[in-house]
C-alpha cells in the first residue's frame, strides 16, 4: 500500500469509494437554557435498530483540497485508490481541519485510516500547524469512535454546520 498526495485525476476514484456506513449509536445533544447559564450535553444514545447513513462525499471539497496549502492524501493498493483523507489548513490559527477520512468498506478496521492520520499529522507538523482537528456529524458514531481511538478529544460543536442540517462535533489533537 502506498500513501501519496492526490492529483485531480484521483477525484473520480475517491468519489467512487463506498463511504456509506451503518450505526447503532448517535451522540444525542440536549440544550438546557436557564437564567444566566446555558448547558449543552452530549450523551451516547443507542438506536432501536441499525441505521444506514449515506456519506455526503463532495466533489467541490475534494477539488478545493488539491490546493498546495491543504492536505489531500490517497492510499493505493495495486494501483487502485482504496482510501483518502482531506485536511484544510488554517495557518493563521495553526490548525489542520480534517474533513474526510474515507476507507473502502471491505478494508475498514485494518488501520488504514490510522495510517492516513499519521501521515496527515506529519504533514501538519511540516506546515507549522500546532493542532489537528476533525469534524464529523453526531450520527457518525463509527467516526467518533475512530477519531477518539486515535488520540483526539472532544473540543466543541456547531449545530448549524453541515448543509443538510446535521450537527457537527469537533475533536482535536495537539501536535506539539
Amino acid at each position: 500500500m502506498i500513501i501519496r498526495d492526490a492529483i485531480e485525476q484521483d477525484i473520480p476514484s475517491c468519489l467512487a469509494i463506498d463511504a456509506d456506513y451503518e450505526t447503532e449509536h448517535v451522540w444525542q445533544m440536549t440544550f438546557q437554557p436557564s437564567t444566566g447559564d446555558q448547558a449543552v450535553h452530549f450523551r451516547v444514545e443507542r438506536l432501536p435498530r441499525q441505521m444506514p447513513v449515506t456519506y455526503l462525499a463532495d466533489q467541490n471539497r475534494l477539488q478545493h483540497a488539491l490546493a498546495s496549502q491543504h492536505c489531500f492524501l490517497v492510499m493505493e493498493e495495486a494501483e487502485q485508490i482504496i482510501a483518502y483523507l482531506t485536511m484544510r489548513s488554517d495557518p493563521i490559527h495553526q490548525i489542520g481541519m480534517i474533513q474526510d477520512v474515507v476507507v473502502a468498506r471491505p478494508l475498514r478496521r485494518h488501520k488504514i485510516g490510522s495510517r492516513l492520520l499519521k501521515v496527515a499529522r506529519r504533514w501538519a507538523t511540516e506546515h507549522q500547524l500546532s493542532v489537528v482537528m476533525a469534524e464529523t456529524q453526531t450520527k457518525n458514531y463509527p467516526a467518533i469512535q475512530f477519531i477518539q481511538a486515535n488520540g483526539f478529544v472532544f473540543c466543541g460543536f456547531n449545530d448549524h454546520y453541515f448543509r443538510n442540517g446535521d450537527i457537527a462535533v469537533f475533536f482535536c489533537a495537539p501536535l506539539r
